[in-house]
C-alpha cells in the first residue's frame, strides 16, 4: 500500500524535524480557552484555573498494537488519539489538549505522515481538543506513536477505579466485542489476499465490527450525560483490555467481589452472526477481546431509576463483598470465576497479538 509507484514521495530529510512539524501541524487550530501557548516554543502552557488537571498516555507500536496492511494511516492516527482520551472519559473529565510523538522509517515519506495527521486532525476537530505539541524522530523499527492526552475536571468531579462499594451496580456503555470480531475478520481477509491478491473481498456484511476496529470512539458523551442524569459513579474504567480484565481491575482496586451476568453483556447483532461464523462463543469475546473504548463503571442503587431508561448505559452486573469473589453467572445460572483474559502487549502468543 505504501509502495505504490504513482504517488508523490517526498524525502522527510528534505524538510529536517523542525520543518517536518511545522508542515504536519500548520492547519491545526487552537479550540479550548485553556490553551495558553501550543506549537512553537520550548514548552506548551495550560490553564487550568480552578480545575484539576489529568493526564494519560499510550504508545502504539507498528507489528505489535497495528498492522499497516489493512490499517489505513488516516484511520491509525484518528484512533490513536481515541485510545488516549477515552482514558481521560474514563476519570469522568473532558479532553482538552493532546501531544502527539511519531517515529517513523526512511520507508514512510512525507505524504504518509501528512496522511497519518490528517487523522489527528480529524479526531482533534470532532472532539475538540488542541494539539500542543509532541516529537519526531526516524526509526528503523517502522512506525511509533505516543499521544499524550490532557483533560480537566471539578475535583468532585473526578472518578477513579477504588470508589466501588458493595451492591453498587456495574454499568457499560454501548456494546462489547465488536472490535475484536473486526480484528478477526480483518485477518481473514489478509491471509486471503495472501493467497490471491487479486481476490477483492465483500466486507459490507461486517461494516459496523470493522469501524470498531479500524475507526473507535471515544465516549465524550457519557461525562456530559451522567451529569445530566446527575449521577456521579463510584469508580470507573475504559474497556480497553476485555471485558474481564476491567472488572478485575476495579475489583481489586476497590477491595470487592463482583457477579457479572452473562445474558445482560451487551452485544451486537453483527457480532453475535460474526462468532457464529468463526465458531467462536461471543461472551468469552466480550470477556476477553478488548479495544470496545466503552466506558464500565459503577453506581450507587439509588441512582438506578435515573439510568434504566437510558439506551446508552446497560446495568451488567453488581459489587459483591470480597469474599465472594469475583464470578460470571452463566445463563444456566451457574457461577464460573472470572480471570483475566484481556490482551498483553507481552504476550509471546503470536495467536494473541490483538491491538490493545
Amino acid at each position: 500500500m505504501l509502495e505504490d509507484k504513482n504517488q508523490k514521495r517526498t524525502s522527510v530529510s528534505e524538510l529536517g524535524e523542525f520543518g517536518l512539524i511545522d508542515h504536519l501541524t500548520e492547519h491545526f487550530e487552537i479550540t479550548q480557552e485553556s490553551t495558553v501557548k501550543g506549537i512553537g516554543d520550548d514548552a506548551a502552557v495550560i490553564d487550568f484555573k480552578d480545575k484539576k488537571a489529568v493526564i494519560s498516555t499510550d504508545l502504539l507500536i507498528e507489528g505489535i498494537h497495528f498492522d499497516l496492511s489493512y490499517m489505513p494511516l488516516k484511520h491509525l492516527g484518528y484512533k490513536a488519539v481515541m485510545v488516549n482520551l477515552s482514558d481521560i472519559y474514563a476519570m469522568n473529565a473532558m479532553a482538552t489538549q493532546i501531544t502527539v510523538s511519531i517515529a517513523a522509517s526512511n520507508r514512510f515519506p512525507l505524504e504518509a505522515l501528512e496522511e497519518l495527521y490528517s487523522g489527528v486532525q480529524l479526531a482533534c476537530r470532532n472532539y475538540k481538543v488542541d494539539l500542543i505539541g509532541g516529537d519526531t524522530t526516524s526509526s528503523n523499527k517502522g512506525l511509533l506513536i505516543s499521544v499524550t492526552a490532557i483533560g480537566e475536571a471539578k475535583e468532585e468531579d473526578l472518578t477513579y477505579r477504588n470508589g466501588a462499594k458493595e451492591n453498587d451496580l456495574l454499568v457499560t456503555t454501548g456494546d462489547i466485542g465488536g472490535a475484536y470480531m473486526g480484528l478477526q475478520i480483518l485477518e481473514r481477509e489478509k491471509e486471503v489476499f495472501k493467497v490471491n491478491p487479486n481476490n477483492q473481498p465483500d466486507l459490507s456484511p461486517y461494516s459496523y465490527i470493522i469501524e470498531r476496529q479500524l475507526k473507535p470512539e471515544a465516549r465524550k458523551d457519557i461525562p456530559q450525560l451522567l451529569k445530566e442524569l446527575e449521577v456521579k459513579p463510584t469508580s470507573m474504567i475504559d474497556i480497553s483490555d476485555g471485558l474481564s480484565s476491567e472488572i478485575l481491575h476495579l475489583c481489586k482496586n476497590s477491595n470487592v467481589g463482583c457477579n457479572l451476568f452473562e445474558e445482560k453483556i451487551p452485544l451486537d447483532q453483527q457480532v453475535i452472526s460474526t462468532c457464529e461464523e468463526f465458531e467462536l462463543n461471543s461472551t468469552t469475546v466480550a470477556l476477553s477481546g478488548g479495544e470496545d473504548y466503552e466506558l464500565l463503571f459503577t453506581i450507587s442503587q439509588e441512582d438506578y431509576p435515573k439510568i434504566k431508561a437510558n439506551p446508552h448505559l446497560t446495568v451488567i452486573g453488581h459489587m459483591t463483598a470480597l469474599s465472594e469473589g469475583i464470578h460470571l453467572i452463566t445463563r444456566a445460572n451457574t457461577k464460573i470465576p472470572i480471570t483475566s483474559m484481556g490482551w498483553s502487549p507481552f504476550n509471546e502468543d503470536k495467536n494473541n497479538d490483538k491491538n490493545d
